[in-house]
C-alpha cells in the first residue's frame, strides 16, 4: 500500500476538518510553526500543503495575519447548495433516490471537458417522483465517485459530504418536460417543470454540472436575502 507524503496527508486533514464543518468559514486554520510541531515536520512540508489548499479555494492565506478557511463564492446569490433528500425528510416526508443510468464517458461539452461520471435518476418523496436528475461529475477531480455506490445516496448528497466546492452558479428556469424527463417521472411530455442547472468549482476546476426537473406543482424556490452575508435562502415543496 503506497503511503501518500506527509505534505498530501496535512492538506487531507486540514480538507476534512473544513469539510465536515468543524471549521467553518473565516475560522483560523493552525499557523506553519504550530503544524511543524504537530507534525514534526519542516516549514516547506507544511507549506507545501498551505498552498495547495490556497490554490483550490479552500484557504485564504493573509499576509502577517494567518491563513483562514475561505468563504465559499457563488456567481448567483439565488440559491445556496443544500442536500434535497435532507430537504424533503425536514417536510416530514419519506425521501427516496432511485438510480436510472450510470457511465463513464467523455463529455464533449465545453461545461465539462474531459473524462466523466455521468448519472441520471429520480429524487422521490412519499414514493411520489419530485424531480430527475442528470448529472455529469468530472472523474479527473473526483475520482473517488467512480467506487461510490450511488444506488441509494444521491450523488448530490455523495458530493456535499466528500468533495468541498469553492465556487458555484445556478440557474433557474421554466421548461417543457422532454420525452426523457416525462417517462421518469410519469408524467406528460411537454408537462411544464421548474428547471435548475447547477455548476460547481473547486478552485477553478470544474466538478459538477447538473440538471434538475421539478414536477412544476409540487415544488417551488423561495429566496430570502439580505445585504451583504445576511443572506438566508429556504426551499419548499408542495
Amino acid at each position: 500500500m503506497t503511503v501518500a507524503p506527509l505534505h498530501e496527508r496535512i492538506r487531507r486533514e486540514i480538507e476534512g476538518q473544513i469539510l465536515s464543518g468543524a471549521w467553518p468559514p473565516g475560522v483560523r486554520v493552525p499557523g506553519e510553526i504550530e503544524l511543524m510541531v504537530q507534525y514534526g515536520c519542516s516549514r516547506m512540508t507544511v507549506n507545501k500543503a498551505l498552498s495547495a489548499l490556497a490554490h483550490a479555494g479552500l484557504v485564504e492565506r493573509r499576509r502577517r495575519a494567518g491563513t483562514f478557511v475561505a468563504r465559499p463564492r457563488s456567481q448567483s446569490m439565488v440559491l445556496e447548495i443544500t442536500d434535497l433528500a435532507r430537504e424533503v425528510s425536514a417536510r416530514g416526508q419519506d425521501y427516496a433516490w432511485q438510480l436510472i443510468s450510470r457511465r463513464e464517458t467523455n463529455s464533449a461539452l465545453s461545461e465539462m471537458p474531459g473524462p466523466v461520471l455521468e448519472v441520471a435518476g429520480v429524487h422521490l418523496a412519499d414514493n411520489t417522483p419530485l424531480a430527475f436528475e442528470h448529472r455529469l461529475i468530472s472523474t479527473a477531480q473526483v475520482p473517488e465517485v467512480l467506487t461510490a455506490d450511488l444506488t441509494a445516496t444521491a450523488p448530490g448528497t455523495w458530493l456535499l459530504g466528500h468533495v468541498p466546492w469553492t465556487e458555484a452558479e445556478n440557474r433557474i428556469s421554466a421548461s417543457a418536460a422532454s420525452s426523457t424527463v416525462a417517462r421518469a417521472l410519469g408524467i406528460a411530455a411537454g408537462a411544464p417543470c421548474l428547471t435548475v442547472t447547477r455548476r460547481t468549482w473547486r478552485g477553478g476546476a470544474r466538478v459538477t454540472l447538473v440538471h434538475q426537473h421539478f414536477i412544476a406543482e409540487r415544488h417551488e424556490l423561495v429566496a430570502r436575502f439580505g445585504a451583504a452575508e445576511d443572506r438566508k435562502v429556504r426551499r419548499n415543496g408542495a
